[in-house]
């Protein structure tokens, strides 16, 4: 099975302050998952969505290296082609989609992966789009 983790799991679980006792469902299932030694993949605008959010140099280097582990999925002609059939599908369904989302849900269908995300917005589009979710 792939697992592609979208932006909001990934700042979840690397940008995010922890502490044991809240950590997040979804944070200790990430957790579980790198331990069964799954299939992790982050699609590239995830990666850009997430280091771009930092303050320091030396938070951009440890956040890095924390997800440099992962498999990077960079998106092809087809997969923006793809993007763009989701993001027009969405809006003729009053569905409201971000340009961004439509490429991540492009990329993990792509893949044949399940998306790992706390995003409702691609619960919203999945039915548009035959996006597959990641169900904890």
């Amino acid at each position: 099975m792939i697992i592609v983790l979208d932006t909001s799991v990934l700042s979840l679980v690397f940008r995010r302050p922890r502490r044991v006792e809240t950590q997040a469902v979804e944070a200790r299932r990430l957790a579980e998952l790198i331990q069964a030694d799954e299939h992790l993949c982050i699609p590239g605008i995830c990666m850009q969505e997430l280091l771009s959010g930092v303050a320091t140099e030396t938070q951009f280097t440890r956040l890095l290296r924390l997800i440099d582990p992962f498999s990077l999925l960079l998106a092809s002609r087809e997969i923006h082609l793809a993007a763009a059939r989701i993001h027009a599908a969405c809006r003729r369904a009053g569905v409201a989609a971000s340009g961004p989302d439509c490429l991540i849900a492009a990329t993990a269908i792509d893949a044949g992966g399940q998306l790992f995300t706390t995003d409702k917005d691609f619960a919203r589009m999945q039915r548009h789009c035959g996006l597959v979710l990641f169900e904890l």
